[in-house]
């Protein structure tokens, strides 16, 4: 689903280079749950970037569904992203002025999805993520938790075949993170990929596999056996 070879990624102003990625090689399966971690200014969120097409790599090569990405323009990138990937932010990024229901929805408006179907879709996932009382509230009128599920549910309205998770529970407190743990963990067993940047080793206990980046490169990557025992 994800190949990437010898991708780099390099930052230059006009007094200084700054190589964010070097040498990337990754591979990611459909349906797998992989964590990325590493200190922070390893490159993790540039690498996050770069899969969900919203920066470009500086050399080497990206395959996004067995396509090419580097070369591709800016449209082309913004129709594979909106077509395939949904993205899960540690700051949830919801619209202030919209309530629930519209901050749900939006994706659809963006993908030209009828209004009768939009309704059907808001409120199918509302009723999965149990947030259904809730749709004429506005974000600063909910939990944490509670926003967090409903930028999962804007993730998945579009049925993405990506998540794309960047520190997921890092404003949460502990029950609320796990709920959306436990969430994330639903939605791969339903055969969502799924890829988490976190700093959180207890968060990444959950993934398939636990990829460690330093200084932007890999340093390694380790199967998470337990996991792949329940999933056997």
């Amino acid at each position: 689903m994800i190949q990437i070879k010898d991708l780099n990624r390099v930052f230059a102003t006009e007094d200084v280079q700054t190589k964010a990625l070097n040498h990337i090689n990754l591979h990611i399966a459909e349906g797998e749950f992989v964590s990325i971690m590493g200190p922070s200014g390893c490159g993790k969120s540039t690498l996050l970037n770069i899969i969900g097409l919203l920066d470009e790599i500086s050399s080497g090569s990206y395959q996004l569904l067995g396509k090419e990405v580097a070369g591709m323009n800016e449209l082309e990138r913004s129709r594979m992203r909106k077509a395939n990937i949904g993205f899960i932010f540690q700051n949830f990024n919801l619209i202030d002025e919209l309530n629930v229901y519209d901050n749900i929805e939006l994706p659809l408006i963006y993908n030209k999805v009828p209004a009768s179907e939009r309704k059907e879709r808001v409120k199918e996932i509302a009723e999965k993520l149990n947030i259904s009382h809730r749709l004429q509230h506005y974000p600063q009128q909910l939990s944490g938790g509670q926003q967090q599920r409903v930028a999962v549910a804007r993730a998945l309205i579009c049925n993405p075949k990506i998540i794309l998770a960047d520190e997921p529970t890092g404003n949460l407190d502990s029950s609320n993170g796990n709920e959306v743990m436990e969430l994330l963990t639903k939605l791969h067993a339903q055969g969502t990929t799924i890829l988490m940047v976190t700093h959180s080793a207890h968060d990444a206990s959950y993934s398939q596999k636990i990829i460690s980046m330093k200084d932007g490169e890999i340093l390694s990557e380790k199967i998470n056996q337990k996991v792949i025992d329940v999933f056997q």
